[in-house]
């Protein structure tokens, strides 16, 4: 088992390859992610956790609740005026709605972020230790000054 870094919107995460079996066709098509069902998924446990209806929500969004329940259950492709309405109705940012489910496509993608740097990370780009803050007397100024 090989694992390869893959950047997806700035964040690294790790892939685990086989090198040693071709993936079969149907593997693929298995695991292959519909992206309308994650992004069901994630609305109606958004939804379920704020312990809300679908009528309730389908009031506050504007959208008829049939509709909404079929894009809950990953039936419909909703638009991104749609999705943010939906959003808004849940009092949730769009981008953290969306930040759900790029974490759950991407589990699904075999994608994970490391618990610990890599040690050929390390090695390449130092030791890998991030201080747990910034010292109060290094001000905005001198960020800037440092990051030119």
């Amino acid at each position: 088992m090989v694992r390869q870094p893959v950047t997806v919107n700035g964040v690294t995460r790790w892939k685990d390859l086989d090198v040693d079996a071709a993936p079969a066709a149907e593997s693929k098509e298995a695991k292959a992610v519909v992206l309308r069902q994650e992004i069901g998924d994630v609305l109606r446990s958004i939804r379920q956790a704020e312990g809300r209806t679908l009528r309730d929500v389908s009031h506050g969004a504007r959208v008829s609740l049939g509709y909404l329940s079929e894009v809950e259950r990953g039936q419909k492709e909703a638009s991104s005026e749609l999705l943010a309405s939906i959003c808004a109705a849940l009092d949730v940012p769009l981008s953290a709605m969306l930040g759900q489910v790029a974490e759950r496509v991407a589990v699904a993608e075999g994608l994970h972020v490391p618990d610990t740097v890599p040690t050929e990370f390390q090695r390449e780009f130092g030791h890998g230790v991030v201080p747990d803050g910034i010292p109060e007397e290094f001000t905005h100024e001198e960020f800037a000054r440092t990051c030119g």
